[in-house]
């Protein structure tokens, strides 16, 4: 289904389009285009007409199929985050809040989506069900973790989805999908209901085919909760109203370290052609240095690993869960079941995580992380006293093939090096398509403009994007690939 959220509300009110007709489209290109991409682990088509016989198409979102990564839950649904520990033994019993949000938008929650397991990854080959190719080239990877997402958007078989990013998962995705991709100020949404990876940087937010949707999710699912006490009691804006809005004035720093050895001259062209592009509508560009960016990467590889061995120690197969037979006695059944259960990846950050919490190197690895991590969030503090946005690519290398890196998980850490800083700062950035590079005749690849916003600068971060998307235009359907056959 081609529509955007703004066109499928149009046709809503002016054709004889219902919501179940468009639940029944994307259910024909799931079955029929989905097998050569993978974006889906499972959609319930008969559950989700019953909730659009209902549908109010007087509510901002009635009617709107949103795709929902595999690690949020929806009740009612599975919710396995993509590995083999929570696959076909776990239902939801509750809404999270981004999705009880949705509903009161009017929104119906269609499709559980591909992701890295447990959203440890960048590349969705981690999932433990089966990988998501790129739907521009399916030899390619579409990112992670929240691939499954960004490329059901990318390809027409979902409207719109949500996914999380706990340092680059819905930008790079987005990115290499050639989609748009929104996380959230930390603190934004509520993370309720959001099976945590790492609590202090995971933040959900939306993949979408435009900037405008971008603004119409993130108002649907932004605001305090209760039930998470990190969601912030802040209003929130219309974010609508900045759609369309002038730039004129804005100051957009470009940090000297994104634009360094290891970026891909191809990327840093297009990235500085987009520049020149908001320069043009009326921005004006400041050189600014972030002099910490060389620690993130480490620092963040620390704390993630460090808070997803706390989080995920509850999976251990006796409340619920995959369950190993056989065990002699409970440390038995614990180490069966997670041998069983987890995925490579998965092991590797919960065993790096444990080391770097264990007695004798807390204070050697964890404490100093967390240190030099006010150092980065210092850095922007910054940067932001003189600048409005700060613009960067989004990841230094193209899409990459299946199976290129997965013996070498120390290059793939890399390349999220201009994503994780933000989480690690709890900042706002959207990734937008900025063009295409062909490696092969025929396949063009996408790249990614990130825009980084102070927090809580959403409203800017959408008018600054939304000016650039419009005025550069770049074509959204992918050619000659198995997403459109």
């Amino acid at each position: 289904m081609k529509h955007t959220i703004s066109e499928l509300r149009a046709a809503y009110g002016s054709d004889d389009l219902t919501p179940a007709d468009a639940l029944r489209s994307l259910a024909e290109a799931i079955a029929t285009r989905d097998g050569g991409i993978g974006a889906y682990l499972s959609h319930d088509l008969d559950a989700a007409l019953a909730e659009a016989a209902a549908a109010d198409l007087s509510k901002p979102l009635g009617g709107v199929p949103i795709a929902i990564k595999d690690l949020i839950n929806a009740k009612g649904q599975p919710c396995s985050c993509a590995s083999r520990i929570l696959r076909g033994k776990y239902t939801a019993p509750y809404d999270a809040t981004v999705i009880r949000k949705l509903r009161a938008a009017g929104a119906i929650p269609f499709g559980r989506m591909n992701m890295d397991e447990f959203a440890m990854g960048s590349s969705t080959e981690n999932s433990g069900i089966h990988p998501c190719r790129n739907p521009w080239d399916t030899t390619r990877i579409p990112g992670g973790s929240s691939g499954g997402s960004a490329a059901a958007v990318a390809a027409d078989l979902a409207v719109a989805a949500l996914g999380s990013d706990t340092g680059g998962s819905i930008r790079q995705p987005a990115a290499f999908c050639g989609v748009t991709g929104l996380k959230p100020t930390y603190g934004r949404v509520s993370r309720y209901g959001l099976v945590a990876f790492a609590s202090s940087l995971d933040q959900i937010g939306p993949l979408t085919k435009t900037v405008e949707d971008a603004a119409r999710l993130l108002q649907a699912i932004a605001g305090p909760d209760p039930r998470d006490s990190t969601c912030l009691d802040r209003e929130v804006p219309d974010y609508a109203s900045a759609i369309g809005r002038d730039i004129g004035g804005l100051k957009i720093g470009l940090p000297r370290e994104y634009f360094a050895e290891g970026l891909d001259p191809r990327i840093k062209s297009l990235v500085e052609a987009a520049v020149k592009q908001l320069e043009s509508l009326g921005a004006e560009p400041v050189e600014i240095s972030l002099p910490n960016t060389g620690h993130a990467v480490a620092v963040y590889y620390i704390i993630a690993t460090a808070e997803a061995s706390a989080n995920l120690a509850r999976f251990d197969g006796v409340r619920y869960g995959h369950r190993a037979e056989g065990a002699t006695d409970l440390l038995d059944h614990y180490e069966r079941s997670r041998e069983e259960g987890f995925g490579d990846e998965v092991k590797r950050r919960i065993l790096l995580g444990t080391y770097v919490l264990s007695s004798g190197y807390h204070e050697a690895y964890y404490l100093r992380a967390q240190k030099v991590r006010t150092l980065i969030r210092d850095d922007f503090s910054r940067a932001f006293a003189s600048v409005d946005l700060i613009a960067s690519p989004v990841s230094p290398v193209l899409p990459f093939r299946l199976g290129e890196k997965l013996d070498d998980p120390l290059s793939l850490y890399l390349a999220d090096i201009y994503t994780l800083s933000a989480n690690l700062a709890g900042l706002c950035g959207i990734s937008v398509p900025c063009g295409f590079i062909e490696e092969e005749p025929g396949k063009p690849l996408p790249v990614g403009l990130q825009l980084l916003g102070r927090p809580f600068g959403e409203a800017d971060l959408l008018r600054a994007a939304h000016a650039y998307e419009q005025a550069a235009r770049h074509p959204r359907e992918i050619p000659g690939s198995a997403a459109n056959a």
